[in-house]
């Protein structure tokens, strides 16, 4: 049974939020990358990030706006305990949020993830969370206790330092100077920090510029990596992306148009941008290596 839950305050306003149960709180994922196992207790997100992958997931639920209508798994932490306390459970690395982020603005209404971190140190479970908010300071300090105990990674995605772009193509996250901050708080912690460039935008977010910058943010935050990605156009997120840029941005129309003509970016471009992208690494003495920190912390 689902229930509409209408709220006043201004973050809730024109937005859906429907109840569901989950039969189960984990999903295993087909390959290892180098986890196994995927925790979303939020389906849809209202970051309304233009380039999202996730947004076919919705079509399961019979629903068609991703951003505005979301699902709250209420008894997600009941069955999550369920499948932690299994005997079978070998405490393996949980990511946190793979489809829809976990700190998202109805956090703050539901509070999930305070009792999802609570059994994760009752369970000593290693996990991996990945946001566009700085919301998880929120929990900083049963963070910081999980830390203690097992590896735990923390890790800001951003894609741009022009706040004007940020709020045009992720209207609803909160600012990259917020989440470079968040970063820098963590990393008092024992936590693993890093920066998540995902994804890098062909002829908008690539510049050399803007990688520089944000590298920089990264070196201040004193991140233990930072990965980068391309921009990936599959399905439903193709028509809605290109979209977006021929109306915003119709001089860079073309040039997308004829990159991407399958679902990624063809090897000469990606050969060209991520010679720039390591130059930058080196010039900041960023390691591009999470599972070094990963294996150090879980030994």
């Amino acid at each position: 049974m689902i229930q509409i839950k209408k709220h006043n305050n201004d973050i809730y306003r024109n937005k859906q939020y429907k109840e569901i149960s989950c039969k189960k709180a984990l999903n295993r994922l087909k390959r290892r990358i180098p986890y196994s196992w995927d925790l979303n207790i939020y389906r849809g997100c209202e970051h309304g990030c233009k380039y999202c992958y996730a947004i076919y997931s919705h079509d399961y639920l019979g629903s068609k706006d991703y951003y505005k209508d979301i699902y709250v798994k209420v008894n997600v932490v009941e069955q999550l305990e369920k499948q932690l306390s299994t005997p079978g459970w070998k405490r393996d690395i949980i990511n946190i949020g793979g489809v829809t982020d976990s700190y998202q603005p109805v956090e703050k209404h539901y509070k999930l993830m305070p009792e999802i971190l609570k059994l994760l140190i009752k369970f000593k479970n290693p996990a991996i969370i990945s946001t566009k908010s700085d919301l998880v300071l929120r929990d900083y300090d049963l963070i910081n206790e999980l830390s203690k105990l097992t590896y735990i990674n923390v890790a800001a995605t951003v894609t741009t330092a022009d706040e004007k772009l940020r709020e045009m193509i992720e209207p609803e996250s909160v600012n990259s100077s917020r989440r470079f901050a968040m970063l820098k708080s963590f990393r008092k912690t024992n936590a693993s920090v890093g920066l998540h460039v995902m994804p890098i935008i062909p002829f908008f977010t690539d510049g050399y510029k803007n990688i520089d910058l944000l590298f920089q943010m990264a070196k201040d935050s004193n991140v233990h990596y930072a990965l980068t990605g391309t921009l990936y156009l599959r399905g439903k997120t193709r028509a809605m992306f290109l979209a977006f840029m021929k109306e915003k941005f119709p001089h860079l129309y073309p040039d997308l148009i004829a990159l991407y003509k399958t679902g990624g970016a063809n090897k000469k471009y990606k050969d060209s941008l991520y010679k720039i992208v390591n130059e930058l690494r080196d010039k900041y003495s960023l390691s591009g290596n999470y599972s070094n920190i990963m294996k150090e912390k879980l030994n």
